[in-house]
């Protein structure tokens, strides 16, 4: 066989001629996903955030208090401060202004070292210039020095020179921008998603200002975040559908050497935790140092102060970490100099002397506060031994529910028709309302790879309930005992005897109660199944069209519409009111054959919103929910009644 050398080399061979040399911002239009995770609404979204954060980092410097947001009649975005506005003053090392420095170069800016910004949120993430890069064009304003200065780019690339365009007697920076729709599946902003990052930065930042408001044609609105009361404020809106247990939000703000510690917190009477932790305005929701820091704290304060006050004697077994933190809220928010981010996500702090300060900080003030406050801490320390023995008992109960061995199919319920795959990965469960319907599901799946589990009738509603009721519900054992990953802290992700949990109720009011309860409990108690990417809700058909012995199905109006347009007047039009309607064909080639069925993925964009709307929708309070039909009823498309 002959050989190249190197100067004679094959076309398929690797040289210098195969290495591509991207310039200034061509990696990002390239490569999108890597600068903002992803070209989908998560991407489309983070790009508002990243010019939201170099105003946030001029109030964290003490130079912005007001950020005006909009989503424009055209669909582009404008986010204008009144901080100091960008530099525009020739750049010694491009020999352009700043200005075009900062919007065309990877990594430009007063983050990186030159004293620029002592604590930054926007370091986190890719910068404005990957904005410019991925608008179909932008346009900066800069209000400096008495001037006003302009200029536009496209796809990254200033078209115009900078211009001063009027005059100032102001400062700040504007700029606005209309995302490229090559690049992105859809450009459409969600308000409300944008609305969720902006009340929260409010809530992190007191006394900054921020006004959002949407322009476009019938979606036209206006909001305004101004909490001078900061992380108290937001325990207290966190809190809104629960009931606090006492009457204070515990808070605390101490600065050591250049950075700072803020934390507010407060017990209500649900029987879940609520800890959100953040690092310099970054929602680090895979936890890291500080909040490792946070927990030992709590859990060493009061097992301190349950033991002075004899609340637990000599022999009796502490109060564990899950005990002190049962109905707690708190947000906990540090900010310093040069934060380390870890993990895959970049969503957890690594920081290592985070924990003792955090832990310092908050051992001191905790445990201030419960000596300054006995009738409070009396009401904490009976909720935490009330935990404690619940726990003992849901001990007890989970022993019961927890399978010796995966494979070991005598120990599974006898409710559950399994599947013969022993691949997880190709496994999928049905979880059906209903005898009937899970007989006919039973008959019509793939016995290979699809498990079916019929639920009799609505399961507990865990948001109201400690884990021990919980574990003593049969529905709700016959799930943690099918699904085989545990549940609780006992969880393991490894374990799962499924990849798919697919949901199949009906399609009316009681079918979306029972699919709100069974989510509600896969988020509290199983949340990595969602996480992952294994929770399904099926979507069943509305309508059965027959047309000369054809039968057509829609699974909503539109389609029905659709169909109908398509072949004329139907000879028969039914509409299912439940999935034990169908017989076990129809239920297969509808709503189980993987060919045709249509599945919806359940995901956590944000765990905030998600625990937000779980309280407000399954808890005690009525006021939240009423506000929250009120305001969503005019986006219903399909009501049973």
């Amino acid at each position: 066989m002959a050989q190249n050398n190197d100067n004679n080399l094959s076309h398929d061979e690797y040289g210098a001629g195969q290495i591509q040399v991207l310039e200034g911002l061509e990696p990002v239009r390239i490569r999108p996903g890597m600068y903002i995770g992803s070209t989908g609404p998560k991407g489309l979204h983070h790009l508002v955030y990243e010019v939201v954060d170099n105003s946030i980092d001029e109030a964290l410097q003490g130079y912005c208090d007001e950020i005006y947001v909009a989503i424009e009649a055209d669909g582009s975005v404008s986010v204008k401060d009144n901080g100091r506005g960008i530099p525009v003053e020739v750049h010694p090392d491009t020999g352009k202004s700043t200005l075009e420095t900062v919007l065309t170069n990877l990594h430009a800016g007063g983050k990186f070292g030159g004293g620029g910004y002592k604590v930054s949120g926007g370091l986190h993430g890719v910068g404005v210039s990957v904005v410019n890069a991925l608008s179909k064009w932008l346009i900066a304003e800069v209000a400096r020095d008495g001037k006003i200065y302009r200029q536009r780019y496209e796809k990254g690339i200033a078209t115009t020179s900078m211009e001063v365009v009027g005059e100032a007697s102001h400062t700040g920076t504007k700029i606005s921008f209309m995302p490229d729709e090559t690049i992105f599946e859809e450009t459409n902003f969600r308000y409300e998603t944008l609305e969720f990052r902006l009340r929260e930065l409010s809530f992190l930042n007191k006394g900054v200002r921020i006004i959002f408001e949407d322009k476009r044609p019938e979606f036209e609105q206006k909001h305004e975040f101004h909490y001078t009361g900061g992380l108290v404020e937001y325990v207290k809106y966190l809190n809104r559908s629960k009931n606090a247990i006492h009457e204070d939000i515990i808070y605390i703000d101490k600065v050591v050497d250049d950075s700072t510690v803020e934390l507010a917190m407060q017990y209500t009477d649900s029987y879940s935790e609520n800890i959100y932790s953040f690092a310099n305005n970054i929602n680090t929701k895979d936890g890291g140092t500080h909040l490792v820091g946070l927990k030992t704290a709590l859990t060493k304060s009061i097992n301190d102060y349950a033991k002075r006050n004899k609340f637990i004697k000599e022999n009796e077994q502490t109060l564990s970490g899950e005990d002190v933190r049962e109905g707690l809220t708190v947000v906990l928010s540090v900010k310093l100099t040069d934060p380390q981010f870890e993990g895959q996500t970049k969503e957890k702090l690594g920081n290592t002397f985070m924990r003792g300060l955090v832990d310092s900080i908050v051992s001191e003030e905790v445990g201030a506060y419960l000596e300054e406050n006995p009738s409070a801490a009396k009401i904490i320390l009976d909720k935490a031994l009330r935990a404690q023995r619940a726990r003992e008992a849901a001990k007890k109960a989970r022993e019961l529910t927890r399978r010796k061995n995966v494979l070991e199919s005598t120990s599974l319920p006898g409710k559950l028709a399994d599947c013969s795959e022993k691949d997880p990965s190709l496994c999928e469960i049905f979880i059906v309302e209903g005898d009937s319907a899970g007989g006919s599901a039973k008959q019509g799946r793939d016995r290979n790879i699809q498990a079916i589990l019929p639920l009799r009738g609505k399961i507990l509603n865990v948001e109201k309930s400690r884990l021990d009721k919980i574990l003593s519900s049969d529905e709700i054992k016959n799930m943690i005992t099918a699904f085989g990953c545990g549940i609780g802290d006992d969880f393991d992700i490894n374990k799962a005897r499924y990849h798919k949990i697919v949901i199949m109720t009906d399609a009316d009011v009681d079918g979306a109660h029972i699919r709100t309860l069974l989510l509600t409990f896969f988020f509290r108690y199983m949340r990595p199944l969602i996480e992952n990417g294994y929770v399904y809700a099926a979507q069943p058909p509305l309508y059965k069209i027959t047309k000369r012995k054809k039968i057509y199905y829609a699974y909503d109006d539109k389609q029905l519409k659709k169909i109908t347009d398509e072949i004329g007047k139907p000879d028969d039009l039914s509409r299912y009111k439940g999935l034990g309607e169908m017989n076990a064909e129809q239920l297969w080639e509808t709503t189980m054959d993987p060919e045709n069925r249509i599945l919806l993925q359940v995901q956590i964009d944000d765990a905030i919103v998600a625990d937000e709307v779980f309280s407000m929708l399954m808890g005690d309070k009525v006021a939240p929910r009423r506000e929250f039909i009120e305001k969503n009823a005019k986006y219903v498309k399909n009501l049973d009644i």
